[in-house]
């Protein structure tokens, strides 16, 4: 047994102690759930480790671009492509009409609107260019869809696995604004066409070119094929080849890899002010 006064000395010390042990696991845990906090805040503005956003911000930020993004940033004046023309000349591209953003009822022949009926669609936005000796047109557009990511990489896997960009049933319509080069650039006049269904946003970009003479194309072709062929063929593939000839698929890649460039870039700009 110890001594009562040992007793009484030992005893006011404990307590404090105890205190002390408290208020610095008290402070530990607060600190650690900042820094949780932060990482998880870090986490949601990012989009996890990489530092990369994540896919539903950029997706609930690409639906704001129709009406928060001028349309000059969307659909740039000027489009210029080093090395995209034939024989890898550089080309240029001048914006000759914007359309009305509007739905996408009607802007597509039945059956395109059918196989993009499962990423629905918020809205439509379409621009035409010319190039630089106004021979061929190019409408582009992106179809702002109301698909989440699982659903636009099931509509890319499905183009991928059944070639529907090739298929000349589902060629985009052109806009043929009155008033400029593209006038006469009708369903008729199609001659060269791609469509690209992104899974990083929700959109689908999609372009079509054609003479802006108005002169028919017989037998149109896919943009992506048509600027890989030769253009030494025979004489009796030429006519058919004629899009490649004439740089038009050429002018259906190179428009429509600069929009998509620009909408990518506009909606890292909205992003950027969504966290500043």
């Amino acid at each position: 047994m110890p001594p009562s006064g040992a007793a009484r000395a030992e005893g006011p010390a404990r307590p404090r102690r105890t205190v002390a042990r408290v208020a610095a696991a008290a402070g530990c845990l607060v600190l650690g759930l900042g820094l949780l906090g932060g990482a998880v805040a870090g986490s949601w503005l990012s989009g996890g480790s990489d530092g990369q956003p994540s896919s539903e911000a950029r997706f609930a930020q690409a639906r704001k671009v129709w009406h928060d993004i001028p349309v000059d940033r969307l659909f740039p004046r000027t489009l210029h492509g080093p090395g995209a023309g034939p024989g890898g000349a550089d080309r240029t591209w001048t914006r000759i009409a914007v359309a009305p953003d509007s739905g996408c009822g009607g802007a597509f022949d039945p059956l395109l609107d059918r196989v993009l009926s499962p990423v629905g669609c918020e809205r439509l936005l379409r621009a035409t260019y010319t190039d630089a000796t106004s021979t061929a047109v190019t409408t582009v557009g992106m179809v702002i869809t109301k698909a989440d990511a699982p659903r636009m990489r099931a509509l890319r896997k499905r183009f991928a696995t059944e070639r529907l960009d090739r298929r000349a049933d589902l060629m985009p319509r052109p806009y043929a604004a009155k008033g400029t080069p593209a006038a006469s650039f009708t369903d008729g006049r199609r001659a060269t066409w791609q469509i690209e269904v992104l899974t990083d946003l929700p959109a689908v970009v999609y372009s079509v070119t054609g003479f802006a003479d108005g002169r028919k194309v017989a037998d149109p072709r896919p943009a992506a094929p048509a600027a890989g062929e030769r253009a030494d063929e025979r004489p009796a593939d030429r006519a058919a080849n004629l899009p490649t000839r004439s740089g038009l698929a050429q002018d259906a890649r190179g428009v429509a890899a600069g929009v998509r460039k620009a909408l990518r870039a506009a909606v890292a700009q909205l992003a950027e002010e969504g966290t500043g």
